[in-house]
């Protein structure tokens, strides 16, 4: 078989002995025996979904190139440039998966090199297959746990109304259900899709209903608010740093967008992104490469991006704030997420949902939803939307009832009028203002709406 040949199975299937990540692994083979090289193809070809093989360090320096890999297996000893020398070189200029250093002698000081140069473990000559098979195993569980645990911390920081909506779009009226045929048509396909609406309209729930809905599903998908990042950080949280790339540097570090490899990265407020971070974001939408900060080599990358606002971008394009280039780029499919007021009795569905979850989830007992509460949810405007909505609940369940302006009557010279919904939602405002004793940004986060809607709701009322 020549040495620059890939296996490709038809199909594999996750090795319960070797754990569930293997057969989605991507491995590169490196050695200069060609017998061993087809021992190492005969043992992992039929367990991984791709393998690759490489006949001496040259070689493999193409490959990583070219192709993304999760583990490399390599010879110590071959001719030209020995394992050890090579992955500390490679580390270098950016290459950040496990390597699996194969060794015949046993010393020290060959394992001390082996793990200055970065390699996750190192196994004897000869060895089992077994014996190879669990230190793949071991790499991969590793990878995916570190990166579990650096993509949670942005799924704290994210909104959890994702996670009581069951990743979808709840709700009944025509808005919703155009929402809903929208997003089940272009799951299945690559494209890239830009999510629209006013804050609080459920865009992430929108996004991960399109990541469960693609062949992409079993993959990460990788939430980022790109406005809780602050800029002179972004460019180094989506696309990694080799060591001493800048001054705090004191490590290497993957980015997101290699999180989300194979998965989906959901790129939320994405009119904040930095001119200079839209403009390397462009040329990543357009050569699917990642350049790591510090790094000489570009990293290919398989993911798929979605995309949310609630700014206008067009007219961010025209005030010179955002680029058009990359505007046009990210609008291929543009899907725009209806406010909560214009969805009907959806606002009763939700309300009895986020009851029955959050009363379990809090311990508290429900609070009745009264005729006069019903009345008064259809009435309200929602500037908040689905969030304002959860957080009221939230609220609710807290102080054991609902708040005086939504279980009082109206009076009837104003039932029905748009003077009503204006008082209501004003009435409302001014309420939560007062129990976060004047503060408007805390009274912005339990409404579900921006500061700046405060703020100008107040210029509107000349309070």
């Amino acid at each position: 078989m020549p040495a620059d040949a890939v296996r490709k199975p038809r199909e594999t299937v996750a090795d319960p002995e070797f754990g569930p990540w293997l057969a989605q692994a991507s491995i590169l083979v490196i050695d200069d025996e060609p017998g061993m090289r087809n021992f190492l193809m005969r043992t992992l070809g039929p367990r991984c979904k791709r393998l690759e093989e490489a006949a001496d360090a040259e070689e493999a320096s193409r490959k990583l190139d070219e192709h993304h890999f999760d583990v490399v297996i390599l010879d110590n000893i071959m001719p030209g440039k020995n394992g050890v020398d090579w992955l500390a070189e490679q580390r270098g200029i950016g290459f950040f998966a496990d390597a699996i250093l194969m060794t015949a002698y046993a010393d020290l000081e060959t394992a001390i090199r082996a793990l200055r140069a970065g390699a996750a473990d190192f196994i004897l000559k000869p060895f089992r297959s077994n014996q190879l098979l669990n230190a793949v195993a071991r790499c991969l569980d590793r990878v995916r746990l570190q990166r579990e645990n650096y993509v949670l911390r942005y799924e704290l920081k994210s909104t959890s109304d994702h996670i009581l909506l069951r990743d979808k779009l709840i709700g009944e009226s025509a808005a919703i259900a155009r929402v809903r045929q929208t997003i089940a048509r272009v799951a299945p396909l690559p494209t890239s899709v830009l999510l629209t609406g006013q804050s609080g309209t459920g865009k992430e729930v929108a996004a991960r209903s399109l990541h469960s809905l693609s062949d992409r599903a079993d993959k990460p998908f990788v939430p980022v608010n790109c406005a809780a990042i602050p800029p002179d950080m972004i460019e180094s949280e989506l696309f990694g740093h080799l060591k001493g790339a800048f001054t705090s540097a004191e490590g290497a570090r993957e980015g997101l967008f290699m999180h989300a490899q194979g998965g989906t990265l959901f790129l939320d407020e994405i009119g904040e992104l930095p001119p200079l971070t839209q403009s390397k974001l462009l040329r990543v939408l357009e050569d699917r490469r990642v350049r790591p900060l510090g790094s000489e080599r570009e990293i290919p990358v398989d993911l798929r991006f979605v995309f949310a606002t609630n700014a206008d971008l067009k007219a961010e394009v025209e005030k010179g704030r955002f680029r058009a280039d990359l505007f046009f780029r990210i609008n291929v499919m543009q899907i725009n997420l209806p406010p909560l007021k214009e969805r009907g009795d959806d606002v009763q569905e939700l309300t009895a949902l986020f009851m029955r979850k959050l009363s379990s989830q809090l311990g508290m007992p429900p609070v009745p939803i009264d005729p006069e509460v019903r009345a008064a949810l259809a009435r309200y405007g929602w500037p908040g939307n689905v969030r304002e909505l959860r957080n009221l609940v939230e609220r609710t369940l807290i102080l054991g009832r609902f708040p005086e302006e939504f279980t009082e009557e109206p009076g009837e010279e104003t039932v029905g009028s748009e003077g009503s919904l204006a008082e209501i939602e004003r009435q409302h405002i001014l309420a939560v203002l007062r129990e976060t004793a004047g503060d408007r940004d805390k009274a912005a986060k339990r409404l579900g709406i921006s500061r700046k809607t405060i703020d100008r709701k107040f210029a509107a009322w000349n309070v």
